[in-house]
Formats: C-alpha cells, structure tokens, sequence
C-alpha cells in the first residue's frame, strides 16, 4: 500500500468513508487514528504510536495477530477452493470439517450449525429458527422473544431489535414481539440489596414477563452469559441458575449469544459452559476465525434441529457467503491453534487469574468504583464518588477523558458510558499483564486529574 501521510489518509476517510457507530462530524473534526500495522498484543498508528490492545481487535483477536498458520490456512484454501455456495444441496470439505469441529467443542447436545458472516446475521438468523420451530410445533401464537435493557445483539433490524439500547431504537424503532426485561447489573441499579438477592430479583423479572405475556405467546430469551459492550456486567453467581429455572419451568427456548464470550474468553469454550445454562441456540462470531476472517454461526441444539430435519418442507432463509471456504479455513486453523496451545486451560488456570489479580489492584484508585473480572475480561467504573457511587455527570464524560488518556499512555481500552471495558488477546504473557494495568493505572491518574480540575 502506498505510504502517505496520516493528513491526507485522514482527509480521504473523512471524504468517502462513514464508519460505524459513529458522529460523523464529530469524527471529522478530530481525524481517525490510522491503524497500519499489527503484531502479537500490538496495534502501530500510521505515525508510530505502539499501543497494547486491550480490545483484540472488536473481541475478536484472541490469539493476537501473529498466527502465521491461520495465514496459511487461508491462502491455501483460496489456491484450492477460493468460493463456492452451499445452495442448491452442495457444500464443501472445508464447512463441513468445521461443522465436525464446531460440535467437538460446544456442548454435547449442540450437533449442528447454520453459518452466517457476522453475529448480527446470526441473530437474525435466531429469529427465524425460533419461528420455524415453533410453526412446525403447531404453536404459531409463540411469536415474543425477550431480552434485556443495554443489551447489545448486533446491529441489522432484527439484531437492534433484539438488543436493549435505547439509543439505537430511538433512531431506527424496533420489530414487533421483542421484549425487554431488567439486567443483573449489580453496581448501577442493585441498590441496598446484597448481590445475591439482587441476582434472584433480575431472574424474577423474567419471569414476571413471561407471566405478563402469556406463557403460551413466549418463544425465547436471548441474553449474553456476561454484557459486554453493555459493559461487562457480570451477573450475580444467584442469577443464571434462576433464570435457567425459570425457562425450564416455562419451556422457553433459551439463545444463548456467544458473540464476544465464545471460544475460551471465560476460560471455558463457551459462557454457557462457564456458568453451566443450556441453551437451545448458540450465536458466535469474532473470534471463531481470530477475527482474520468474517464467519458467524449458530450452534443449533438436538431438541431444535430434530424438529427442523423433520418433515417440514425448506428452511427458507441463507447468506451468498453461509460457511465461506476461506473463512472455514481460518477457524478450523483458530481451533486447532487454541487446543494445540490448550489456549483454554490456560485461561482458567493461570492468565485469568493472575489478569484478575493485577486489575483489582485498581480499585484503590480515587476514582474506581468497582472492578470486575472473569477470565480475561474486565470492567472498571468510573466514579465521583466510590462510597456513593455518584457519577461525575450523565454524559459518559469520565469514560470519554479516560479513553483518551488510555490511548495517550499506549494502551487501547474502550469506553462504554463511564465504564472502562477490557478484553486483551488470551496469549498475554504474565508481563504484558502487568504492562496493561500500569498503563491503566497511568490513564486512570491523567483522567482523573482532567476530571477533578473540571468537576471539582
């Protein structure tokens, strides 16, 4: 690529490119950070800047990006089989070893997948087998799929309306028969009560809706194990269990969103193997390929593909690029890298607690009000005051001056309201763990210095 200087790219990302998530004007204003290279934990600007990244990318680099073998993998199957389709009753070698592999490591009632290129395709695609199954039940009144507040599913119509952000409906509404419920976030709305009454009270939400609705117009709750770009709320240890109750109680089909958790972030394959739910579907993306590819799924289970591979005529729903040779080729390479390193093991045996170790260190700082972490994730919250939990204001402004210090010390953390949300690559060594919470600690100094000379 030819070198130019980071004006004139930033100029021309101004002129033609609309990023997501975005203000556009606000963005022009400023000029993108231009990315130009990558290494093991390490992002390069275009001016030299070095950052550890404590994102993996979006949730997705989990083995960093340097895996010269996912490479290969990729360009050998691009000489091979650089595309076919999987319409029209054909498939190819690469989708169906990783169909065999996928099922290997998902829980052993979940045999099958539908393959889409990205977790907001993945959930639409959820809608639909949760409309499919239980047309061809004979139960076409089970049409309302809950889910909870500051979710995040993605970001087509169907996936934003699933999601809990109000944000996001405000600008584009949402689809009829969604539903939302209360989220187990302890420290923002948990109160007086302790953690584990607060957990069953956020389970017994759901259940009041699904009682408010009528049981026999409830088709599924989707929820991640664990927010993340919600901002990493970690339930209550009470609340899961109750919630599974619950849906067994009801027969409610449980999807359970593996989007950011899946594939060894919580030191076990999947979130729900963490905090032992069984879930009827499974949406996974991101880091199935290490992010070198576009690939998503849904990991389908036994009592749901039995009725679907029953009678019932065509499932008519699919992607030109469902199960993409390359990108099959790439996690069948992931894979096989995270148990040829037992990447997993290590995940729950050593670097996520030595990371939860390091990052709790942090909540002595002034303006820590809480730190959480489970595996190799983490949350830190911003506060004014840690005995009342006060914010500095309504506007996520702790978050956003944190953000940019973290980026001014070398270090990628991302902002979610007035949390400070981690999620480094799962080959940190112990010492890039440390460098990571020095470098926070730094941010969380230079923050709170802006912060308290304009909020007093």
């Amino acid at each position: 690529m030819t070198q130019h200087s980071t004006k004139d790219f930033q100029a021309a990302d101004a002129q033609h490119y609309l990023h997501p998530f975005t203000d556009f004007k606000d963005l022009a204003s400023k000029g993108s950070r231009i990315i130009t290279k990558a290494e093991g934990a390490y992002i390069y600007t275009n001016d030299g800047q070095k950052l550890l990244d404590g994102m993996s990318g979006l949730w997705c680099c989990n083995l960093g990006y340097t895996q010269p073998a996912i490479n290969k993998a990729v360009a050998d199957q691009m000489n091979e089989l650089p595309y076919y389709n999987s319409f029209f009753q054909c498939s190819h070698p690469a989708a169906i070893e990783l169909s065999k592999e996928l099922a290997s490591v998902s829980p052993a009632h979940m045999n099958n997948v539908f393959y889409t290129n990205s977790g907001s395709e993945g959930n639409d695609t959820v809608l639909r087998l949760v409309r499919r199954y239980w047309d061809l039940k004979k139960q076409p009144n089970k049409r309302v799929i809950i889910s909870r507040e500051n979710a995040y599913h993605g970001s087509t119509v169907a996936a934003a309306s699933l999601g809990g952000m109000s944000y996001v409906h405000n600008q584009f509404g949402k689809l009829p028969n969604i539903e939302h419920v209360a989220q187990p976030y302890w420290f923002k709305e948990g109160g007086e009560l302790s953690r584990e009454e607060f957990g069953v009270q956020a389970a017994k939400a759901l259940e009041d809706k699904i009682l408010e609705l009528g049981v026999e117009n409830v088709a599924a709750f989707i929820a991640e194990p664990i927010q993340g770009a919600g901002g990493v709320i970690i339930p209550p240890e009470t609340y899961w269990p109750e919630v599974q109750k619950i849906l067994n109680k009801y027969d409610i089909l449980f999807v359970s969103d593996e989007v950011i958790f899946g594939f060894g972030r919580t030191g076990k394959w999947f979130g729900c193997d963490y905090y032992g739910t069984k879930p009827d579907l499974i949406n996974f993306a991101k880091a199935v390929t290490n992010g070198f590819q576009p690939l998503g799924g849904v990991m389908i289970g036994d009592k749901v593909a039995d009725v679907l591979k029953s009678d019932g005529g065509e499932f008519a729903h699919g992607f030109t690029y469902s199960g993409h040779p390359a990108a099959c080729a790439a996690a069948l390479a992931t894979i096989k890298i995270m148990k040829d390193e037992n990447i997993v093991d290590k995940v729950a045996n050593d670097l996520g607690p030595y990371f939860g170790k390091r990052m709790a260190e942090l909540s002595d700082h002034p303006m820590v009000g809480e730190v959480r972490t489970l595996g190799m994730v983490g949350a830190i919250e911003l506060v004014k005051n840690k005995e009342t939990r006060e914010r500095y204001d309504s506007d996520g402004t702790a978050g956003a001056t944190c953000r940019d210090a973290s980026i001014a010390n070398d270090l990628v953390m991302r902002a979610t309201g007035d949390n400070m949300i981690i999620a480094p690559p799962l080959t940190l060594t112990h010492e890039q763990i440390d460098e990571l919470v020095t470098k926070a600690k730094a941010a969380l100094d230079q923050a709170y210095e802006t912060l308290q000379a304009k909020f007093g």
